[in-house]
């Protein structure tokens, strides 16, 4: 039989992850882009692959946005639409396959922007929480435990 103060305990620990999920995805998620792109099709690509979405964040006020290289890799067009309602046609200014990183500009500034925390700091069995936008909904979130550390 499970004792009145552990649910209590449980129930309250439950309730302080929630509102700490809710408060991050409400903080970042002004932040939080969705990634339209149309692809140079390749002798034997699939015409399915025509288009692509995915997800990024905004990485300056000046309209640098960090997604992954994979979303962008046979981009011919790429587009950015901001949680405002806003479209951009954005161009590469950095990419990095090994890494899956790639940097965009928009032609926007005074934007809301992230900030990259300190990996450093994490530890294996930390909570985290992803927050992105790779369909075009409002924007998705999910939570996780850091796994491991220093992997390639």
């Amino acid at each position: 039989m499970e004792n009145k103060n552990s649910q209590k305990n449980d129930d309250y620990l439950l309730d302080a992850f929630s509102n700490a999920v809710v408060s991050a995805s409400e903080k970042v998620s002004p932040a939080v882009v969705h990634i339209n792109v149309i692809n140079n099709l390749k002798p034997g690509m699939n015409p399915k692959n025509k288009q692509g979405t995915g997800s990024g964040f905004v990485l300056s006020s000046e309209g640098k946005i960090v997604t992954n290289f994979h979303v962008i890799a046979n981009a011919k067009n790429i587009f950015v639409n901001l949680p405002d309602g806003r479209n951009f046609e954005a161009s590469v200014i950095g990419k990095d396959p090994y890494t899956d990183i790639a940097i965009l500009q928009i032609p926007a500034t005074e934007l809301e922007y992230l900030k990259f925390g300190n990996s450093e700091i994490l530890k294996v069995g930390q909570l985290v929480i992803a927050i992105g936008n790779p369909f075009g909904f409002q924007y998705t979130v999910t939570t996780g435990v850091v796994s491991a550390l220093g992997r390639t």
